[in-house]
Order: C-alpha cells, then structure tokens, then sequence
C-alpha cells in the first residue's frame, strides 16, 4: 500500500477565525488537513496555521486558554513551521492597542498593532504587497498580483532587524491603506499574512502552496 505523502497541517481551534474556509483553502492545496486544539497533535503536525478574527485581547485570551501560546511557542523552538493568518498575525507582536486599551501580544516580533491610518476604516478589499528579494511565500506570484484585506489595525513600523548570518534574517512585505503597514512576514519557521490567502483566489491559493511546499 503506498503511503500518504501529503503535508499536515493542523488549524488551530482556539474560538476565532474562520477554520473552515481555511480547512478548505488548504486541502485544495495539497496538504492534509485536521482542526484541532488538541495540544499534541498541533505541536507535532508538519504544518500549523493559526487564524484570527476580532479583537487582538479577545483572540490572545481565546489562545492561552487553548494553550496555543505554548503550542506556538514550543514549535518555533523547535524550528517547526507555523503561519499566522490576519489577527493570528497580529498576535505575534509585542502588543496591541484597540480603543485605548494595551494588550500583550506573543512577542515573537517587537512591534505595535495599531488602528491604521487612513481616511477609509476598515481596510476592506483587495490590495497589492510589495513583496522583497527572495521572497518564499510569495514565490511565481506577479508583483500586481491581489489579496484579500479586512482589518482596521496593522503594524506600521518593523522594528527586527539582524545582521547576524546565524540568524534568519526576516523578510518583510508591506501594503498600503493610508500609510504603509506590514502586510507579511517570512522569520525563519514563522510566517504571517494580515491579508487572507484563503480568500485570496488563485494568488492565495499559490502562496499557501508555496507554504506547505516548505514543510
């Protein structure tokens, strides 16, 4: 009997986001795909994809309670991959700021989830991101190539920079609502969309090939 060869990759279920629309988006491209918040099968999964709607306070709460803090934690540790998608993006960050109120982020990045400056709230819609050399997640995609965004926070400042060729130098892509805010990261086993490559059509489709190609 020949044996599966596909990719697992365990959603995470801690009580936000659109698990389903995910499950989907990423069979279709490929990988073999369980929802789950059950602690051993996400830490040992090949892939894990953290999704996010809401507030940051209310998706970071949801994420303790599920352990997935330790979870995320324990993989990136062991070099283990994880995507995060939209507010599970957001939550990577040292913190967020949502009608006043400070909430403590991941800390995986150093940086600020802050309102967006723009004169349209939310960023709704379909937008481009200029994406650097080298790039993986965004690998045989067109530089006019569209994402789908539905966010009102961002991160307007990156702020982790490495010169040290023992470290994953992080890449960053950014887009533009208002001002110019961070629109995905590659660090190493850690990659995040704030856009949503499951709503994405055939662009979003390409990058989350292109995610479970690496794992």
């Amino acid at each position: 009997m020949e044996l599966s060869t596909a990719r697992k990759v365990v959603v995470l279920d801690y009580g936000f986001g659109n698990v389903r629309s995910a499950e989907r988006a990423l069979a279709r491209a490929g990988a073999e795909v369980e929802i789950t918040r059950d602690f051993e099968r996400a830490l040992n999964a090949d892939g894990l994809l953290v999704p996010g709607v809401g507030a940051f306070a209310a998706c970071m709460e949801g994420l303790r309670e599920a352990r997935g803090d330790w979870i995320i934690g324990r993989r990136l540790a062991g070099e283990r991959p994880v995507l995060g998608i939209c507010v599970g993006m957001q939550i990577l960050f040292s913190r967020g700021i949502e009608h006043g109120v400070e909430s403590e982020g991941l800390d995986e990045w150093p940086g600020t989830v802050e309102p967006l400056q723009a004169d349209v709230v939310p960023h709704m819609g379909w937008n481009t991101v200029e994406a650097p050399a080298g790039t993986e997640l965004f690998a045989g995609l067109d530089a006019d190539a569209r994402y789908y965004f539905v966010h009102s926070y961002a991160v307007h400042d990156w702020r982790l920079e490495t010169n040290n060729p023992l470290l994953h130098a992080p890449k960053v892509s950014w887009s533009t609502h208002g001002k110019p805010f961070v629109a995905a990261v590659e660090n190493g086993p850690l990659w995040a969309t704030q856009f949503h490559p499951e709503k994405s059509g055939d662009a979003g489709a390409q990058l989350l090939t292109n995610w479970i190609g690496t794992l």
